[in-house]
């Protein structure tokens, strides 16, 4: 009978049952908490004899100088497991459609660089391309604040124009009825 195991993940949620391939998918961590069936008490992933080929990067999976992409692991060359890089696609929207829905802001439609970058960031780094995933979070991030500073900036212009119209005809009424 296949060993199956549940584990704890990082928000403190057990899953499982899970077999030994599909905890590889799961992406757990030497130091995360993991029971079987027959096991007293709950050990860090490290410590269990089986699931040490997890922490291991596969040997026979040479780089192909063939291919278009480079095979993914969980880890990089280093051991490193890679974290997805923020995507900024929530903020790259809001930044982009909330000044033009509120004044009409044709500028802030720059931000559709900010959204094409952030679509890219999950789909590059799901492919294997961290640096190229991290490099499309970082672009995606400085058109975001761009269009965020442009909208600020026309708004708070907006405002002064808004202002200094009041003020200007405010000033012709009041000598309107000086003369009256």
């Amino acid at each position: 009978m296949m060993t199956r195991y549940f584990y704890i993940d990082s928000e403190g949620n057990q899953k499982g049952p899970l077999t030994l391939d599909e905890l590889r998918v799961e992406n757990i961590r030497k130091e995360t908490l993991v029971w079987a069936q027959g096991m007293p008490e709950w050990k860090r992933a490290s410590e269990l004899e089986n699931l040490k080929p997890l922490f291991e990067l596969p040997r026979s999976t040479p780089y192909n100088q063939h291919q278009t992409t480079p095979p993914t692991h969980q880890q990089t060359a280093s051991g490193e497991v890679p974290i997805l890089p923020k995507t900024w696609m929530v903020e790259s929207i809001l930044v982009t459609l909330l000044p033009f829905l509120l004044c009409g802001n044709v500028l802030s439609l720059i931000g559709i660089a900010a959204i094409v970058n952030a679509s890219k960031v999950e789909s590059l780094f799901n492919s294997g391309h961290y640096d190229q995933a991290k490099k499309a979070s970082n672009e995606a991030a400085r058109w975001t604040k761009i269009t965020f500073w442009i909208a600020i900036g026309v708004i708070l212009l907006v405002i002064i124009a808004i202002i200094a119209f009041v003020m200007f005809f405010g000033s012709f009424a009041e000598l309107g009825n000086n003369f009256v």
